[in-house]
């Protein structure tokens, strides 16, 4: 069971909550949700995905970027609770990995010996729309959520995807589909960039990720926009090792 204060918990629901912010990243934003979720349940690793315009599940944020955890949601796209969560619009809990071959025969083993024997996820949605998945790995066997802490999880994922739905879709005109297309767009460029980053200061693509998220920060420019310039242009990637 999550114990976290009232105030705390008040805390990151408004967090989540606040979308309407002048440069509000979307990619930023789903990361600091993964991050709040893993804080909050004491959970080994939180990854969110979205679905693309065929409805195709994509990793787009994690509070980590390892190389595992990125290819376990890869596999959901064919079978795992996050798939199961996405088509049913319904979470799915306390599931015991190490039994689980026979629900999920490719998924299952790999978490396992990836060092994560429970995983949970819920779905973001709102109403009968759902847009995606919230995945949180546990690295102890056993380690699982009573109705109280499922609800409270399941409320900052809807609350999350109400702010994705809303987000500068009518002040810009955009449609969910390109709002949430651009997003997955962005993430492969995101990907190009950790990589060229870890390579040049050789440092882990986790850390290349920190120092790509800070520099953006530091300097009032969206994550997409300084994992584009460091893809780009050389003298970008020169500015970011140097600062």
């Amino acid at each position: 069971m999550m114990t976290v204060s009232a105030q705390k918990l008040a805390m990151i629901f408004v967090e989540v909550a606040d979308t309407l912010v002048d440069e509000f990243d979307v990619l930023d934003y789903m990361h600091m949700i993964a991050e709040r979720v893993a804080e909050l349940t004491g959970a080994a690793a939180v990854g969110m995905l979205l679905a693309d315009q065929h409805g195709r599940l994509e990793f787009v944020a994690g509070s980590s970027e390892n190389v595992t955890l990125v290819e376990l949601f890869v596999v959901q796209n064919e079978e795992g609770p996050c798939l199961e969560a996405f088509r049913t619009g319904e979470p799915v809990v306390n599931v015991d990995l190490a039994g689980a071959a026979g629900r999920w025969p490719r998924f299952a083993p790999l978490a396992v010996a990836a060092g994560f024997p429970s995983v949970h996820a819920f779905p973001l949605r709102l109403r009968r729309q759902v847009i995606g998945t919230l995945n949180v790995f546990g690295d102890v066997a056993g380690q699982g959520f009573d109705s109280d802490d499922a609800s409270i999880v399941q409320a900052l994922a809807d609350t999350a995807t109400i702010g994705l739905l809303q987000e500068r879709a009518v002040r810009r005109g955009e449609t969910l589909t390109e709002q949430l297309q651009g997003a997955l767009n962005s993430r492969i460029v995101i990907e190009q960039a950790k990589g060229a980053v870890a390579q040049a200061r050789g440092i882990s693509v986790d850390d290349a990720f920190t120092v790509i998220r800070g520099y953006g920060r530091n300097n009032n420019r969206r994550l997409s926009e300084v994992a584009y310039a460091v893809v780009t242009d050389p003298r970008s990637l020169q500015q970011l090792l140097t600062a």
